[in-house]
């Protein structure tokens, strides 16, 4: 798969993380993608795209159909986009309020998700953000968004052996690996989507 994926154009990938805690896992799991991409996985560039700026969803701070300074910012990072890589924790069985926040700013008309590819990484306890996972899936239908179905990626950040080191740095020699394989998944969907496989 790596040799024809090689000579493809490169795939912009947006990544977005659901919790906005400096030393989040998911965060983390974001930077080892773009390190793995620039390292072994040619065609694709990981650029973190941030939702902390973003205020929360409130129709009335769109004046003349004009969205906030930081929401258009975001909805451009989101359109310039092939493709999405969300990295979020489970909260309640669902994703997180900074996620969704962000979700619902870029879905509103016109809708920037459309017709992209995108993946789901998460890491946590227990299940792993597994449950988040499935809801961020049931609301990709709305959206258009059209997700890669293997690998998924649940990471168990509790479990042995230790995944990070004490700076956040993904460490786990299977983890990457398991990682790699989500972004070669979500580059070739990218590129069959978009009609260069």
């Amino acid at each position: 798969m790596e040799s024809v994926l090689a000579a493809s154009p490169v795939i912009k990938v947006a990544a977005l993380c659901g919790s906005l805690r400096q030393a989040s896992f998911n965060r983390a799991l974001l930077r080892s993608a773009a390190e793995i991409c620039e390292k072994s996985v040619s065609g694709v560039k990981v650029e973190y795209v941030d939702v902390s700026p973003l205020p929360m969803l409130n129709t009335d701070l769109e004046v003349s159909r004009r969205f906030p300074a930081a929401v258009d910012a975001f909805r451009q990072k989101i359109l310039q986009a092939d493709s999405i890589l969300f990295a979020s924790p489970e909260y309640n069985y669902s994703v997180t309020a900074p996620l969704k926040n962000a979700i619902d700013w870029a879905s509103r008309p016109p809708n920037v998700w459309a017709d992209k590819a995108a993946a789901i990484v998460s890491a946590g306890g227990g299940f792993g953000g597994g449950r988040s996972q499935y809801h961020l899936r049931q609301i990709g239908v709305y959206l258009d968004l059209h997700f890669i179905n293997k690998p998924e990626f649940f990471l168990n950040v509790f479990q042995p052996p230790l995944k990070f080191d004490d700076d956040g740095n993904l460490t786990d020699a299977e983890t990457k690996e398991r990682l790699k394989e989500v972004l070669l998944s979500l580059q070739a969907f990218t590129l069959r989507l978009r009609g260069k496989l």
